[in-house]
C-alpha cells in the first residue's frame, strides 16, 4: 500500500499538486472505482504502468531525487 501511495503522489509532485488533469484521473481511476477492483489494477489505470518502489525509497530518505 505504501508503494502505491508514494508512487501515486509522485505524479502530483511532478505535475503540481493542484493539476486538474491529474486530480481528475485520480478521482476517476481510484476514488470512483473504490473496492470494485484490486488496488494494483486501479493504480495501473491511474499511472498507466506498474508501480515503482523508487518514490517510496526517496520519500523515506534513502535516496535523494
Amino acid at each position: 500500500a505504501e508503494v502505491l501511495d508514494a508512487d501515486a503522489f509522485s505524479l502530483f509532485s511532478e505535475r503540481g499538486i493542484f493539476d486538474r488533469e491529474t486530480a481528475g484521473s485520480f478521482r476517476h481511476n481510484i476514488l470512483e472505482r473504490g473496492g470494485s477492483r484490486e488496488p494494483d489494477e486501479l493504480f495501473r489505470s491511474f499511472r498507466g504502468r506498474e508501480p515503482s518502489i523508487e518514490p517510496l525509497i526517496e520519500r523515506s530518505g534513502f535516496r535523494k531525487k
